[in-house]
């Protein structure tokens, strides 16, 4: 099974767009994996609703090792080339060979 990592920019992004991104991901058949640090920068950006949202969703809590959440999903994507990168952040795109996981017309998810 494909696995993608959610950055804190794709999911909070996707929840102010009403995506429901825990059930399309589901259904393109991936795994879902949500570092405990992104979790931590949610309850710091006080993002509630996305809060809410992945309390009561099924995912993956993996541990990157560090507080510099991009630099690990990074190091993550390179040590794990199937891996698909759930991001919005540019320096994270540019830096990952990785297929992505975008938003298209605000409503659609689409792995390219």
């Amino acid at each position: 099974m494909k696995q993608v990592i959610l950055d804190t920019s794709f999911i909070i992004t996707c929840v102010r767009q009403k995506i429901d991104f825990f059930d399309e991901i589901k259904f393109m058949g991936m795994e879902i994996l949500i570092p405990k640090e992104v979790i931590e920068e949610l309850k710091k950006k006080q993002a509630k609703t996305a809060l809410k949202l992945i309390e009561k969703s099924s995912f993956k809590e993996i541990n990157l090792g560090t507080n510099d959440v991009d630099n690990g999903i990074i190091q993550q994507a390179k040590q794990n080339p199937s891996l698909i990168v759930a991001t919005l952040d540019t320096e994270i795109k540019t830096s990952v060979k990785n297929h992505k996981l975008v938003i298209r017309n605000k409503k659609q998810l689409e792995v390219i």
